[in-house]
Formats: C-alpha cells, structure tokens, sequence
C-alpha cells in the first residue's frame, strides 16, 4: 500500500517511521519498539495506516524454549588484565547505551577490579550519538585516565552501524588491538525524514571498521532483528550484544557478574537476564538462533528480491492480473517484450528494459479505491498482523474516503477518518467491483486524480515509443534515466499531485536532451 512517498515521516518528525526495501520499491514501517505511541505519523495522506489496539507484540519461537534445550554454555576464557583493559560501547541516545557501560561498570567492581566508565552523551537525545569509555584494571591504581586513547580500544561494541564506523570510534581502534562486534542492522539517520531516497554514507561501513580492527576482528550481527524477534521488543539488543561479545571471551569479567549487575540495576532484570543470555547462545550457535528468533506463524510473502529480468516482469504481470485481470497483465508483458528486443538490438542491454518493465507496472497498477480495498481485503494483512502480535486486539483503518472526508479548515488536506474492523467485508465488496475501474460506471472514476492516473499510463506508453524510436548506444543511459521518473511520482492526492509536477519538471528537462542530443548526431 504504501508509496514510500514519506509525508508520514514528514508530518511526524519521527526517527521510528523506517525506510523497508521491498520487490516493488522502498516503503515505510513502523518502529514497534522505538515508537512513543503518539500517533503523529497517522497525518501522513496515505492510507496504509492499520492501528492494532490491545494485545501485544508476539515473540519469536524462543518464549517456549528452556535451557535445556540449548544445555549449559561453555564458560569462555577471559581477557587478562595484565593491561588496562578499554571497552568502548557505541551506539544512539534512547536504546541503553549507557546501560551496558555502568552493567559493565558495576561487574568489574564487584569482582574487586579497578573500573572507569566515561560515559560521552554530549547533547544527545533520543537517536544521538552515545559513548560509554569503560576501562578495567586488574586494580584501581592502574588506571591513570578515564577515556580511551586513540588506539587504545581493546574491545569495541558496536551497538550502532553508523556511530561505531563515526570518525571517534574508528579512532579508537587499532590493527591487532581492538576486537568489534558490530550491530549490523542499520538504523537511519535524521535525514531520512527529509529525505525519501536517503541510503547510508557512500563509504562501506563495515569495511572501514574491519580494517581499523584489523583482518578477522570485527564480527557482524544482525543483532537488533534477532533480539526483538527472540524478546519482542529491539530495546533487547544491546544486551544482547554484550552476551554475544562475552560469550566470545572479549569482556574482562565473569558471566555471574554481570548477571549480579543487571539484577542491582534494578530495571527489566529478567528481561535484560534473558536476553544477555541469548546473546551468549547466538555466539555459540548463530544459525540456530536466527531461525529461533522468526517468529511463529509469520507469513512469508515477498521475502526476496526478483533475481532475473524474467522474474520480474512475471511478478508484475501476476501483480496486475489481481489488480484488474489477464488483459490487463497481457498489455504490460506486451511492451515489456518489445522494449527488451529493442534495446538488445540496439545496446546489448537489459537496463532500460528493467526501468520499463518496473515503471510501467507501478502506473498501471495506481491505487485507487478498489485497489486500496484489494490490498487491505486479499489476507495478507490478516495474516502479517497475526504474525506480530497476540492476544485479544483489535484493527483500526485511517482513510480519505474522497465522498466523506471534509478538508481541515488549517492545513487545506483533506482529514483521514478512522474505521473499525467493519471495513473489512466493505473492502472485500469494493475489491469485487474493480471490474468497473475506468468505465461509465466507475464512480470514482471521473475525479481529476484518476483521470490523471489514466493520462499517465498513456503518456508514459507514448514516452516509451518515442524513446525506442530514436534509442542508440549515445543516448542509452538518458533513456533509462527518463523511463525512471515515475519513481518521483509517490503518495496519494495532493501530496502525489506535488510529486507529480516535479516529475513533469524533470522529464521536460530529460527529453529536451534526448531530443538535443538526437539532432546533434544528425547534423554531425
């Protein structure tokens, strides 16, 4: 349902509102276990908002299983302290940080070592980058200084991909020195709510953590999904890291110490217990406990990416078959097919092919009521909510009906209305009735935004002839370029049609080269 259009994070300013890269494009999922509940991001014009009040957020298979299934753990061989011993924690403000540096912290002092812990918060906030320096000495009068030096990181646990590859962290590490574990599930950073297309720094991550730690040092786990599927909740991952790393024989003190300090911390101590210790089992057995942590009864649907151009176009042609019918899939293969013998005829590519066959399906299949209504009413929805939640809940849809919803007297938006679960076999009615999209008949059809919707396919399928009547090996990559633009085109309404006269903007542009460009070789 959801356009990856971002008004949503754009009316809530919310860090919890996360980029999710599906088959059929970038979308946005909610943050079950960072989000505060305050519901901002329901303004955004989409109406793929579901609200699931009551229940509670379902674990993985792990909540059945006892220790003696996994039997008793090895105990590993500890650092030696005959050096101070650096641990720098990094990650972001609001996930408990500073947690596994004062766990750490108060671990050391009950075994008697000498301890520091520095914890660099700054001006942090919720999503900022935290620190915590924490160095052990086998007594207190090694330690001559309270933050790690440059280099001087003998273990460095990366609860952040973004903070720990920061220019501080890495500078805290050295070849042969330092051993990392790494999060490597990636959190975004502010600017993904204003910017839709944000992707992670250019440079790779891990590989500029890898080399500061120097070959085989620095491990990476996808540690926030394995402990939110194993406890519920990602606040568990930290945690869960410092089990990993401990059970790897990188932390200084014992197990029953850090047991005993979470359990005088005071906070969540079983909780934080158990996910310390499937930390030290995902170290012992990753992919026993990856498979663990899928929860029960979660429905796969899409959980890869087309490999082939072939599979691609056939995922579309049955995406728009459900959408209206055989034909209809018939009409997009059709262009699809002729655009590809073309282009092989012309460049030996399959590059402005993958554009089409992506694009023209994403104009095709608009989403309009009777869409919205298949969407929401096909199953899958049912399904992926059960697999996320248990108890006794209740479901909750937030639309713009265009012939109920009145327009806000302050923004000029049209207001989303809020629908219980009744909706349902309204939806599966209106699903029933796709047969009169774009008829007489059709009574949503006749608004400016399906006719737009209608115009666009067509002036899209024009575009395409245009481009494969003047395509040659010089203009190739433009072609791809403008056979991309509806990827601009995102969001429902008003935010969609602001969208839309920005893509018109820029294919202006695109083709006025492409036909520039045609002339030149001409008169050349």
């Amino acid at each position: 349902m959801c356009e990856g259009c971002g008004d949503c994070s754009v009316k809530s300013n919310c860090l919890s509102v996360e980029p999710l890269e599906t088959e059929f494009g970038r979308k946005r999922a909610i943050n079950q276990s960072s989000c505060n509940k305050d519901f901002s991001c329901l303004k955004g014009f989409c109406p793929s908002f579901v609200t699931v009040e009551g229940g509670r957020l379902r674990k993985g298979r792990s909540a059945a299983k006892s220790d003696a299934d996994f039997g008793p753990l090895p105990e590993p061989a500890l650092p030696t302290l005959e050096t101070p011993y650096g641990v720098l924690v990094t990650g972001i403000g609001g996930t408990g940080v500073i947690t596994i540096g004062q766990i750490l912290g108060v671990a050391a002092h009950l075994e008697g070592k000498g301890v520091t812990v520095l914890d660099m918060s700054g001006l942090a906030q919720k999503y900022g980058a935290v620190m915590s320096h924490v160095q052990v000495a086998s007594k207190p009068e090694s330690l001559a200084a309270t933050r790690i030096d440059t280099g001087g990181a003998s273990l460095v646990i990366g609860c952040d991909l973004v903070v720990t590859a920061s220019t501080d962290a890495i500078a805290k590490m050295a070849p042969g020195q330092t051993r990392a574990l790494v999060n490597a599930s990636v959190t975004p950073t502010a600017e993904f709510v204003r910017n839709p297309d944000w992707q992670l720094p250019g440079s790779n991550l891990e590989q500029d953590i890898a080399e500061a730690c120097g070959r085989g040092n620095a491990a990476f786990v996808a540690a926030t999904k394995i402990a939110t599927g194993l406890m519920g909740d990602a606040i568990a991952t930290n945690m869960f890291m410092l089990g990993y790393a401990y059970q790897s024989g990188w932390v200084p003190v014992s197990a029953a110490s850090l047991e005993r300090a979470i359990e005088l911390n005071g906070v969540a101590v079983e909780f934080n217990q158990q996910s310390f210790l499937w930390g030290r089992r995902a170290a012992v057995d990753l992919e026993r406990v990856e498979r663990l942590a899928k929860p029960a009864d979660v429905v796969a649907i899409g959980e890869h990416f087309s490999r082939t151009l072939d599979e691609l176009v056939e995922r579309r042609v049955q995406l728009l078959t459900a959408y209206q019918d055989a034909r209809y899939g018939e009409r997009y293969r059709a262009l699809v097919q002729r655009v590809k013998e073309r282009e092989q005829a012309i460049a030996g590519s399959t590059k402005l092919t993958e554009a089409v066959a992506r694009y023209y399906a994403k104009l095709l299949a608009y989403k309009d009521e009777y869409e919205v209504a298949r969407l929401h009413a096909d199953g899958a929805l049912q399904q992926k909510i059960a697999g996320m939640f248990e108890g006794d809940y209740k479901l909750f849809f937030h639309l713009s009906p265009p012939l109920l919803a009145r327009t806000d007297p302050n923004t000029g938006e049209p207001r989303k209305l809020r629908f219980g679960a009744w909706m349902l076999p309204v939806f599966k009615v209106l699903k029933s009735l796709k047969g009169l999209r774009g008829t007489a008949l059709d009574p949503f059809g006749h608004t400016a935004e399906r006719r737009t919707e209608r115009a666009l396919i067509a002036e899209y399928e024009s575009t395409v002839e245009r481009l494969l009547e003047k395509l040659a090996p010089a203009n190739h990559a433009l072609a791809v370029q403008i056979a991309c633009i509806p990827e601009d085109i995102r969001g429902f309404g008003h935010v969609k049609n602001r969208n839309l006269a920005a893509a018109r903007k820029k294919h202006e542009e695109l083709m006025a080269r492409f036909d520039a460009a045609k002339a030149e070789r001409a008169a050349a």
